[in-house]
C-alpha cells in the first residue's frame, strides 16, 4: 500500500530483498519474521549528493577496442593490509570492512590513515566526536604524524560529506561507519536496508568518478555477517571480515572477496595498548613452549592464501559419564571431526563410539585447510592412549574416508617453514612427495599413505582391532 507522501516497501533485515507487500516468510533467503517496513520518499537534493552528477556518461565498446590499463595501487606500510589487498590499495576501490563492535576496526583505520603520509587522507567519522578520535591517536602515538595530510570530519549527512570531498579531493576516504550516515534522499531513519544501500550507492559512484579509494566500515549481525550483507557485498569491490576472541591478543582480517586480487589470503595482528601490531612470523607466537610432555597435543602444517602457519591443536578424549557421547570442537568443523573419529573407528579400530571427544585450535583461529586432518587424528589419539607426542614432530595431510592420507598444496613451502623452526621431523602424504629438499636443513621427512602407517609410525602400534 502506497502513502500519499511515499512509497512503502518491506526489505529483509537478513538479505536485503525487498517485497511490496509483508510476508511471514522472507521469499529470499527463507527466514521468518525479518521483513520491516521502510518509506521511500525521493526528495530533489542539491549539491555533489546529486546522482546525475556523479555519474559518468558511457557509450558500448567493443571488447578488444578496451585498453588495458595497469591497476595503480597505493602501498601502505602495513604489510598484512596489502597481503589482503591483494598487493595495496587500489585508485577507486570500494572496500568494505566489518567486524564486531570493539574488535578494532576503527583502530586499525585510523592507523592506516595516520601511516599514509605522503597522501591526503579524509576519515569521516559519524560514531565518535573528535575529541575521542584525537584520544585513540594520542594512545597509538602517532597522532604528530598526522599534523599535515590527515583530515577529520565529524558528520553523518551523505550530501555534506560528498559536499567535503569534493572539495578537498583527497587520497583516501574513510567512513567510520556506514550504518551512521545517512541520505535525505531516503526518509528512513540511518542504518536501515534502504539507507545504507542508498549511501553505499553513491559512495561506489564517487569512487569510480573521482577515482578515490573508500573504506567503509560496517557493523554485524548477531551471526557474525555484515549487516545487510546481500547489499553491501555485492556492490563493493573487496569485502574485509575483521575477528578474533576476546580473550586473545590475535585479530585476522580475512578476505571474503576481493576484484583485484586473491580471497584466501590472511592478515594477523596483536592488540596491544599502543594499537594493533603487525605479525610477521605468527607461527613463532602461535606455538606455545612446552617444558614437558602432554598427551592429546600436536602441531599441524596449514595454508592460509599463501601464507604457511604452524599452529597447535589440543584433544581431550574420555568415556562418557552421561550415556550420550558428547562433541565439541573449537575452530574447526564439527561434521569434519564426526567424520575423522568414524574413520579412526571403522579403518583403524579405535572405539570411540562410546567417547567424549573435545577438540581445540589454540589461538582463537579457526581453520578451513583439510591438511590439518593428520595432526587432529594425531591429538586424538595421543589423548585416547594418553601417550604424548614429541614437540618437535609436525603434520599435514587430508585424511580421505577409506583411511588413506591424500596429498595437499605446497607442500615444498609446509616442509621449510617447519625446517625454519627447528623441528625434527614433519608427516606428509607419500604422494606429495616434494620436488626439491633443502639439503642444509636437519628436518627428517617422513611420508605417509594411510592412518595405519600413523599409528605405527607415531604411536609404535600396529592398529587395534
Amino acid at each position: 500500500m502506497n502513502s500519499p507522501t511515499g512509497k512503502t516497501q518491506f526489505y529483509c533485515q537478513n538479505c536485503g530483498n525487498h517485497t511490496v507487500k509483508w510476508m511471514g516468510k522472507c521469499p529470499a533467503c527463507g527466514e521468518w519474521n525479518t521483513l520491516v517496513e521502510e518509506k521511500i520518499q525521493k526528495v530533489k537534493t542539491q549539491g555533489f549528493g546529486d546522482i546525475s552528477r556523479i555519474q559518468e556518461s558511457s557509450r558500448p565498446v567493443l571488447l578488444n577496442e578496451i585498453e588495458e590499463i595497469d591497476q595503480i595501487r597505493i602501498p601502505t606500510q602495513d604489510h598484512e593490509l596489502n597481503r589482503v589487498l591483494g598487493g595495496g590499495i587500489v585508485s577507486g576501490s570500494l572496500v568494505l570492512i566489518g567486524g564486531e563492535p570493539g574488535i578494532g576496526k576503527s583502530t586499525l583505520m585510523l592507523q592506516l590513515a595516520i601511516s599514509l603520509a605522503r597522501h591526503k587522507i579524509f576519515y569521516v567519522s559519524g560514531e565518535e566526536s573528535l575529541q575521542q578520535i584525537k584520544l585513540r591517536a594520542s594512545r597509538i602515538n602517532q597522532e604528530q604524524n598526522a599534523s599535515e595530510h590527515c583530515y577529520i570530519y565529524v558528520e553523518t549527512n551523505l550530501n555534506s560529506i560528498l559536499e567535503e570531498i569534493e572539495k578537498h579531493l583527497p587520497s583516501l576516504v574513510i567512513i567510520d561507519s556506514i550504518q551512521t550516515i545517512w541520505s535525505p534522499v531516503i526518509e528512513s531513519s540511518p542504518g536501515s536496508i534502504s539507507q545504507v544501500r542508498e549511501c553505499t550507492s553513491l559512495l561506489l559512484r564517487l569512487a569510480k568518478a573521482k577515482n578515490i579509494p573508500i573504506f567503509i566500515i560496517g557493523h554485524i549481525t548477531k551471526d557474525g555477517s555484515i549487516a545487510g550483507p546481500k547489499v553491501l557485498e555485492h556492490m563493493v569491490d573487496t569485502v574485509l571480515q575483521f575477528e578474533g576472541d576476546r580473550h586473545y591478543h590475535y585479530r585476522l582480517l580475512r578476505t571474503l572477496k576481493n576484484r583485484f586480487g586473491s580471497t584466501s589470503e590472511l592478515g594477523i595482528y596483536q592488540m596491544q595498548g599502543e594499537g594493533l601490531r603487525q605479525v610477521p612470523n605468527p607461527s613463532e607466537i602461535l606455538l606455545s613452549p612446552r617444558d614437558e610432555s602432554l598427551s592429546g597435543i600436536s602441531i599441524s602444517v596449514i595454508m592460509e592464501g599463501a601464507r604457511v602457519l604452524l599452529l597447535e591443536s589440543q584433544a581431550l578424549v574420555s568415556h562418557s559419564a552421561y550415556g550420550t557421547p558428547q562433541r565439541s570442537s573449537i575452530g574447526f568443523d564439527h561434521r569434519r571431526m564426526s567424520m575423522l573419529l568414524a574413520v579412526l573407528e571403522k579403518k583403524c579400530g579405535f572405539k570411540l563410539g562410546l567417547q567424549d571427544v573435545f577438540l581445540n585450535i589454540t589461538g582463537g583461529i579457526r581453520v578451513e585447510d583439510p591438511a590439518i586432518d593428520l595432526g587432529l587424528v594425531v591429538s586424538i589419539l595421543s589423548s585416547l592412549l594418553d601417550t604424548p607426542v614429541s614437540s618437535k614432530y609436525c603434520f599435514t595431510g587430508e585424511v580421505g574416508l577409506s583411511g588413506e592420507i591424500r596429498s595437499v598444496s605446497r607442500v615444498e613451502q609446509r616442509i621449510s617453514e617447519a625446517g625454519k623452526l627447528g623441528l625434527e621431523k614433519i608427516f606428509i602424504p607419500k604422494s606429495s612427495s616434494p620436488a626439491k629438499i633443502d639439503k642444509k636443513s636437519n628436518l627428517q621427512i617422513i611420508e605417509l599413505s594411510k592412518l595405519e602407517d600413523l599409528v605405527k609410525r607415531v604411536f609404535d602400534l600396529e592398529g587395534i582391532g
